[in-house]
């Protein structure tokens, strides 16, 4: 009994008609003759009460239901769930639901609701977009159940209480790995890249197009077929691509929900897959004042299982960078020259001069790009208009850094070492256009 008045609740309708049963009563005072009409009303909301409260507790009355979740939940992306309910009561139902979600999003107010017939089956999608890696936790699926008398609801809790992990961006590495490969990719951001590097592995004869090294040129093909045709040569293969993460108090940073760490290790993924899709071998390596994670890079089909589980588990660490530390940790692991994508976060010129001792002997032993972010806000901030001498200042200060950043940028160039200054949102997008262009030049 106590359970079943913990799940009825009253409905608009009640306490519609309530409140005129009751002006009706108030009314009778002035006016006698109101009396009796108020007393039938109040009759009929009663008997009607019954009523409704005996069919919705009638054992009859069942609701099934199910939330379909994807197995792992993409960060940064937004990820469908749906939720079926099938009415088993032999009468109609109006039903709201509610999904209790993950304390992770702070969303309490998803309602969905529907009209359902008899022995109806129907689903309600929604979506969600996960900021954090981690467990997800749902909980039940609470269901409020009226009937065409509508004056009390029904609360049926649905226990189906799941806990799906937030990943790295499967979606996104998805979607790039289209775009690289697509012969429409550059209206969708990825650079196809005329291949002007060399290479002695022979793949096939073509005809002669305009921007082919005349050095190919096949003379006994081109007299078989009466025009210039050339030889082509296979991309190198089995190349080492590491991205090397620092996860030091830098790349706490936020932008758009997410830490600079998040979208390193979406672009480390992105980047990762492509690499072993072009027959290149993907490793990992972490740093901060410490060697974290390290993959070794290899081309195996389980290698970016591996790296897609390191990145899952990979934290942020309070401490700064040791950067000395890194070149020791990756001249110790990394004995071939190999493509390493350093992401990592520069706010003054001071933290990059820390670091380019050890950034120019990596440029020495291997092919070294680094990759570090606009600071997204401060470019917003610095393009408002000036009301008064504490915004001017400001944004004097703001354009400022915007300046130093580019001066980092040049910096880095001028000592012979790729750099990448990029917005966070274009990290992946920027990282798969570098590859594909070094990979294109021959440089790996």
């Amino acid at each position: 009994m106590t359970n079943a008045f913990k799940s009825i609740y009253l409905n608009n309708r009640f306490t519609i008609s309530g409140a005129v049963v009751a002006v009706i009563f108030m009314a009778s005072f002035p006016f006698p003759f109101l009396f009796p009409v108020g007393q039938v009303g109040l009759i009929l909301l009663l008997a009607f009460s019954i009523s409704d409260i005996t069919m919705l507790f009638n054992p009859g009355m069942q609701i099934a239901g199910e939330r379909v979740c994807p197995r792992i939940l993409s960060l940064s992306d937004e990820n469908e769930i749906e939720v079926y309910l099938q009415n088993l009561s032999p009468y109609g139902l109006d039903i709201e639901v509610i999904d209790e979600l993950p304390e992770q999003f702070q969303k309490r107010d998803l309602t969905l609701s529907d009209a359902f017939k008899s022995e109806e089956v129907r689903g309600f999608k929604y979506y969600v977009r996960p900021t954090k890696r981690g467990e997800y936790q749902w909980g039940k699926i609470q269901v409020f159940c009226s009937n065409g008398i509508g004056l009390f609801k029904r609360r049926i809790s649905l226990d189906k209480e799941q806990m799906v992990p937030v990943y790295p961006s499967i979606i996104q590495m998805k979607n790039f790995e289209l775009m690289a490969f697509s012969k429409t990719s550059h209206f969708t951001g990825v650079k196809k890249m005329r291949r002007i590097g060399m290479s002695y592995e022979f793949e096939q004869i073509k005809q002669y197009v305009v921007g082919d090294d005349y050095r190919h040129i096949n003379w006994k093909a081109t007299g078989r077929r009466n025009e210039l045709m050339v030889n082509q040569f296979q991309t190198e293969r089995s190349q080492n691509v590491y991205s090397v993460i620092c996860n030091s108090r830098e790349m706490r940073m936020p932008f758009d929900e997410l830490t600079l760490l998040d979208y390193a290790i979406n672009a480390s993924l992105v980047i990762s897959n492509i690499a072993l899709l072009k027959y290149d071998k993907a490793g990992l390596f972490t740093f901060s004042d410490d060697v974290g994670s390290i993959v070794k890079a290899e081309r195996g089909k389980f290698q970016l299982n591996k790296i897609f589980e390191v990145l899952y588990n990979e934290k942020d660490h309070e401490k700064e960078s040791n950067y000395e530390l890194l070149f020791r940790g990756i001249k110790s692991i990394v004995k071939h020259r190999s493509l390493l994508f350093l992401y990592i976060n520069f706010e003054s010129m001071n933290a990059l001069e820390r670091a380019l001792p050890a950034l120019k002997r990596l440029s020495r032993l291997h092919l070294l790009v680094v990759m570090f972010f606009k600071n997204t806000e401060i470019i917003e901030y610095s393009e408002q208009p000036a009301n008064d001498v504490r915004s001017v200042f400001n944004k004097t200060i703001a354009k400022r850094m915007i300046s130093e950043k580019h001066n980092m940028l040049l910096t880095l160039k001028q000592y012979g070492i790729q750099a990448m200054l990029c917005e966070p949102n274009d990290l992946s997008l920027n990282t798969v256009n570098k590859y594909l262009e070094l990979k294109s030049k021959g440089l790996i």
